[in-house]
C-alpha cells in the first residue's frame, strides 16, 4: 500500500472567523459549505484539490496540553511565499511565534512561520530552502516541535 495525505478536518468554534482567516492567509477557494445552524461546515482547497475542511462543532481554544494534533504544516514553493503569508498573518493580528520566519534548525535552509488560527490551532507555512539567513530560536532542537 502507499499513502498520501488527503484533506485535514478541523473543528472550529466560529466558522465565519475561521473561514475568513484561512481564505486570507492561504488563499484557499471555497469548494462547498453549509450554513444550516446545526450543521455548519466549509470545504477549502486550491487548484481543484480539497485540502482543509472546517466543522463548527467545538467551543473554547485548542488544547495543546492533551494528546492529539501538534501542528498542521503547509509547504510552499519558496521563502518569498512564506514572507507574503507572514505579512498577512501580522495584518490579521494572529499569534505569531518566533517573531517571524525561523529556520527549522540552526543553519538549516528550510524554515518558515509558526502561528495560530483563531481557535489557537498551531500552524506552519514553510519553504524547503531560503530560511538559512533566519535564526533558529533554539539551535539544537527542531523549531517546528517547540512552539
Amino acid at each position: 500500500m502507499t499513502f498520501q495525505t488527503g484533506h485535514v478536518g478541523l473543528n472550529v468554534s466560529d466558522l465565519d472567523a475561521s473561514k475568513d482567516f484561512y481564505l486570507k492567509v492561504f488563499g484557499f477557494e471555497i469548494f462547498g459549505e453549509s450554513g444550516e445552524a446545526d450543521r455548519r461546515y466549509a470545504f477549502l482547497g486550491l487548484d481543484g484539490k480539497l485540502l482543509l475542511t472546517l466543522w463548527q462543532q467545538s467551543e473554547g481554544r485548542f488544547a495543546t496540553g492533551t494528546p492529539g494534533l501538534h501542528h498542521l504544516s503547509f509547504q510552499v514553493a519558496d521563502i518569498e511565499a512564506v514572507r507574503r503569508a507572514e505579512t498577512v498573518i501580522r495584518e490579521l493580528g494572529a499569534t505569531l511565534h518566533h517573531d517571524g520566519v525561523a529556520a527549522h534548525r540552526e543553519g538549516a535552509s528550510s524554515g518558515g512561520v509558526f502561528f495560530e488560527d483563531p481557535d489557537g490551532i498551531r500552524l506552519e507555512i514553510f519553504s524547503p530552502t531560503g530560511a538559512d539567513t533566519s535564526p533558529a530560536p533554539t539551535p539544537d532542537a527542531p523549531t517546528c516541535g517547540f512552539f
